[in-house]
């Protein structure tokens, strides 16, 4: 899903958050190779959640007309 998401211009610039309760270290690590912009583990801690919300908005704008950055 992340790889389409990234191949289409329409969606390519969105940073994409994962949050899943798999949060083995080699879950997390397949997430970021995947392509997520972060990889949140349930149970979500609010404090860290707001942070990643808050970095994916600062790389959009950074990366405003540059679909293809990460």
């Amino acid at each position: 899903m992340v790889k389409a998401l990234r191949e289409d211009l329409a969606t390519a610039h969105i940073p994409v958050v994962a949050i899943s309760a798999n949060a083995m270290s080699r879950d997390i690590e397949v997430g970021r190779q995947l392509g997520f912009f972060r990889y949140l583990t349930k149970p979500i801690v609010v404090e860290e959640f707001m942070t990643t919300l808050d970095l994916a908005l600062e790389w959009t704008q950074k990366n405003a007309g540059s679909p293809k950055s990460s």
